[in-house]
């Protein structure tokens, strides 16, 4: 009998862990549902943001407006600056390649003083002028032809008139006081020129 009534008491104890395991299981349960349902509730109070006051909004519009209007000013002074910078080299450039011809006057004006023969000095001077001429067409500069030529008010600037010798150079430029140049196809300088009449 005392078998059966520890089988008995067993079996009870048994039955009394399995109801606690139950009971530990389903207490488990709902506090894993209470934590999901509070969740939920805790991210829905997060997700309403505040909306911003007309003054918070307008606060934020004056400052991306001053940032704005700093930024431009920068870029503008920047740009100038690169562009002034660009202006002293370019000019750099034009006057260092035209060194060479000033060095040949500087020795064409050395050896005026002591040569004796008046045709060398010429052909130096032509020399010079030649090298100067096609310095001055590699830069895009080209002489404008006036003499014989029609009078043109966007090429020539007429200085004065003198009575023509014949009817062929009444209208047309009879002599050039000052050349006129192209640069590149467009006026640099126009050609003071006198007009036959």
């Amino acid at each position: 009998m005392a078998k059966k009534s520890e089988k008995a008491e067993i079996q009870q104890d048994k039955k009394i862990e399995a109801e606690e395991s139950i009971k530990q299981e389903e207490t488990q349960e709902e506090i894993e549902d209470q934590e999901t349902s509070e969740e939920p509730e805790e991210e829905e109070k997060e997700e309403p943001e505040k909306e911003p006051t007309t003054e918070e909004k307008l606060a934020e519009l004056q400052d991306r407006y001053l940032r704005l209007s700093a930024e431009y000013d920068n870029f503008r002074k920047r740009t100038l600056k690169e562009k002034i910078d660009l202006q002293k080299s370019a000019n750099a450039y034009l006057l260092e390649a035209i060194l060479p011809v000033a060095d040949d006057f500087d020795r064409a004006m050395q050896s005026v003083d002591e040569a004796k023969d008046i045709e060398a000095i010429k052909e130096g001077m032509k020399l010079i002028s030649d090298k100067f001429i096609a310095f001055l067409n590699q830069q895009g500069v080209k002489e404008i032809e006036a003499i014989n030529r029609e009078f043109d008010t966007d090429l020539h600037e007429a200085v004065t008139k003198i009575p023509a010798a014949s009817k062929k150079q009444k209208g047309r430029v009879v002599d050039v006081v000052q050349k006129g140049y192209f640069l590149n196809d467009k006026v640099l300088r126009f050609s003071k020129v006198v007009i036959g009449e």
